[in-house]
């Protein structure tokens, strides 16, 4: 069995072709998509979050929207770059949309990945502390937000405070139990993946990763989640990790898929640099009818070991379009694989 969820980037743009012209188009059918999917069957909603781009971008009022309209289905986030983030506030906001949801938020952040411009944390007052990097200042960050979703009181109170304290040092509110087990890392590299594991973190693997093997992208993938679930288990955590990878997935059923999707694309590993020094590795896509499609989805290694598989969505071509998409995996590819 495996959860199976979907993750939307969430662009929109004012194109006549665009079934999402506007912001206010994506927020809303993201929502609807949402309430669709647990319709279906679909186990997760996540969305991507991208700052200075006509995508989404602030996830917590959706991931509150999305959360009063629904009641099933996991509400997450693929990722939530750090690097922009106050940890504090941003425990507050995760807070609020757990307990709207009833305690179903599975939160993806990480160190964030190149932008739409040059440091943009920057203009959200952020910068690195002296001789610190922007991704060790999101790493920072992270530990931070852990650490305050644990609950503990950490603030002195006022003696003459407008209204009672409770007893001893405060805590920031609403406080959600359970939260701070529901918190994802999303890792480029098999070195952050094991940092995630030693903090009690889950593991989010997208569909890149540093190429640190010239191996095929699956494979490395794969070794990188069982480098994870060594490290975890060293660190000594008692509870079982969760660990979900990324794929763009297509089941050609009707004339219209085949229309989209059906000739051909990126079916093979391309590689490319995410800055000046990485060199990344870009996974292949899925694209065929379901028969062929389940035999080349036996062969990759990285699903098989993941526990969650999250189905990224082209938005852009509206939520019915998108619930068949969804749908048609449920139904013609994953009871052939064991995934239901």
């Amino acid at each position: 069995m495996k959860k199976i969820g979907f993750l939307s980037f969430g662009h929109w743009t004012p194109s006549p072709q665009s079934g999402t012209r506007s912001a206010a188009d994506t927020l809303l059918q993201s929502i609807d998509l949402a309430v669709a999917a647990e319709e279906l069957g679909v186990d997760g909603a996540y969305f991507r979050v991208h700052h200075f781009a006509r995508q989404l971008a602030s996830p917590f009022p959706l991931l509150a929207a999305v959360g009063a309209r629904t009641s099933r289905i996991e509400i997450g986030t693929g990722v939530i770059d750090m690097r922009y983030e106050n940890p504090l506030y941003m425990a507050e906001d995760a807070g609020a949309a757990d307990v709207i949801s009833r305690g179903r938020l599975q939160l993806g952040i990480s160190r964030g990945s190149p932008e739409q411009v040059i440091d943009g944390w920057r203009y959200f007052g952020y910068a690195p502390q002296e001789g610190q990097t922007d991704a060790d200042m999101g790493r920072q960050k992270a530990e931070i937000f852990l650490d305050v979703l644990k609950g503990e009181g950490f603030a002195q109170p006022n003696p003459r405070p407008m209204f009672p304290n409770p007893p001893g040092l405060l805590r920031l509110e609403p406080h959600s139990e359970g939260l701070r087990e529901r918190i994802w890392w999303g890792a480029g590299s098999n070195a952050t993946a094991v940092w995630a594991a030693k903090l009690g973190m889950n593991l989010q693997s997208s569909t890149l990763k540093d190429d640190e093997t010239g191996e095929a992208f699956h494979i490395q993938q794969a070794k990188q989640i069982r480098a994870y679930r060594q490290a975890w288990a060293e660190a000594g955590h008692t509870r079982t990790p969760r660990v979900s990878v990324s794929r763009s997935i297509f089941a050609l059923v009707n004339d219209m898929d085949r229309a989209y999707f059906g000739r051909g694309g990126k079916e093979e590993d391309s590689i490319g640099f995410i800055d000046e020094n990485t060199r990344a590795i870009f996974g292949r896509s899925y694209a065929d009818e379901p028969d062929r499609l389940i035999e080349q989805l036996k062969k990759d290694e990285a699903i098989a070991e993941a526990d969650t598989l999250l189905l990224t969505v082209p938005n852009q071509l509206g939520v019915d379009y998108n619930a068949h998409v969804l749908e048609a995996i449920l139904t013609h590819v994953a009871p052939a694989l064991g995934w239901r």
